[in-house]
């Protein structure tokens, strides 16, 4: 019989009890501790599709631009064996010895949105949203969300019961949230901004922040976003153009009809993959509106299975969330599927067409290093929070101040002697 540890806590349901942030302490052997395997496949899968669909989706641009039909699919092709090695290296450290560079990485990221700012910041697309390193373009708006999400989840943890406050649980997470929103819209990126603001929401509700101060904020960041479309008039037309696409899909909404036009064409089963046309009149079809070449070559049922694995890989994440062994891991695993399932289906509505057009990623699938990069690293802090969900031996630590003893086997007992032997049967009382 093995004991469990006096030190380890039984944390209960994330909603009724807030607990100390880091009650279960770092394990020792946690590489040998077996993760959810459901979630490592399904990552796995993302990431070897994503290759196959950037090749797709790129070949004749690639061709036309870089005389190379292969150049964009080289370059994923290295960053999924990076993100991989990624994946597999956050898994195997403790997310508990972690916890020491959450303000470290929060400030470097803040730095580097801010580099971005104040000039330093390479430009594409009308945006200035990457630093180059050589070859290698940085995108701190990808790296606020997982920066941001590990730092709430540390301070939402650490503050307990004062998250129910408003200067001490709400106010604190909503400014340095609001620092990294106004440097995302610097870079003219509201799609990041509006994402860091549904995370900063979803982990303060978990957490159990007053709802009332969760509304109050959320009609505030409504009335901000209005006033940022209307400040920018690239933002307003693009919103009167999605408005009336017909009358545009010539001009600003031309790349949105395309890309419905692109799924139009795909049918109940595609048309078969690579043997998409849309790719030779959708600009960019391998970055932000992959999907729309997943529509046109594997059809309905091809995003229809798309949808279902990014569903299945959000909740096994909160799987992991409810499982986790301590607040921290909770909440850094809600945040983290939070980002996951927002950013998945805000980039899919945008390929359909249901929203404006807005630059963000499809997680996994779109062309890009950074952006691949930084969702690896969260998807192998998701499978580290899931090796230490509870199992059902669930004693497989030993305490060192009581080490386990096994228990003595039991002597069997010795035969009695039958009183009755040798009597005659009538002397044998009935």
């Amino acid at each position: 019989m093995k004991l469990v540890p006096a030190n380890v806590k039984r944390r209960a349901p994330i909603v009724e009890a807030i607990t100390a942030p880091l009650d279960a302490k770092p394990i020792a052997k946690l590489a040998s501790l077996p993760v959810d395997h459901v979630l490592a496949a399904v990552v796995i899968a993302l990431i070897g599709f994503g290759v196959v669909m950037v090749y797709s989706a790129s070949a004749v641009q690639a061709t036309v631009q870089n005389h190379d039909p292969q150049f964009y699919l080289k370059r994923q092709a290295i960053f999924a064996v990076l993100s991989l090695l990624v994946v597999f290296g956050l898994s195997r450290i403790d997310y508990h010895r972690l916890y020491k560079l959450t303000y470290p990485v929060l400030i470097g990221v803040g730095l580097l949105s801010v580099a971005c700012v104040v000039g330093f910041g390479h430009s594409a697309g009308g945006a200035t949203r990457w630093i180059a390193i050589g070859p290698v373009h940085i995108q701190p708006a990808e790296m606020s969300k997982i920066a941001l999400v590990a730092w709430l989840a540390y301070s939402l943890a650490k503050k307990a019961e004062r998250v129910k406050t408003f200067t001490v649980g709400f106010l604190p997470h909503l400014l340095v949230a609001s620092a990294f929103m106004f440097l995302c819209m610097k870079q003219t990126d509201l799609g990041s901004a509006v994402i860091l603001l549904l995370l900063t929401f979803t982990l303060l509700f978990v957490a159990g922040a007053k709802i009332g101060y969760i509304l109050g904020a959320s009609i505030l960041g409504a009335g901000f976003g209005v006033a940022a479309i209307m400040a920018k008039s690239f933002r307003y037309q693009r919103y009167l153009a999605w408005l009336d696409m017909d009358a545009h899909k010539q001009d600003i909404a031309y790349q949105p009809f395309q890309s419905v036009m692109s799924f139009g064409s795909g049918g109940p089963v595609g048309v078969g993959l690579g043997r998409g046309l849309q790719t030779l009149y959708l600009p960019e079809a391998h970055t932000d509106f992959v999907a729309a070449i997943v529509g046109e070559e594997l059809g309905f049922l091809g995003i229809l299975l798309l949808c279902a694995t990014y569903m299945l890989l959000v909740t096994r994440g909160v799987r992991a969330a409810l499982r986790a062994p301590d607040d921290y891991g909770s909440y850094l695993a809600f945040g983290i599927s939070t980002m996951f399932g927002v950013q998945a289906l805000v980039n899919l509505a945008v390929a359909l067409a249901i929203l404006p057009t807005k630059g963000l990623t499809l997680p996994f699938l779109s062309y890009g290093g950074s952006s691949l990069l930084v969702n690896a690293a969260a998807a192998g802090l998701l499978l580290n929070v899931s090796r230490q969900a509870p199992r059902d031996a669930a004693s497989e630590l030993v305490t060192p101040e009581a080490p386990a003893v096994a228990e003595k086997p039991r002597r069997a007992p010795s035969p009695q002697p039958d009183i009755t032997e040798g009597l005659e049967e009538s002397e044998i009382a009935p």
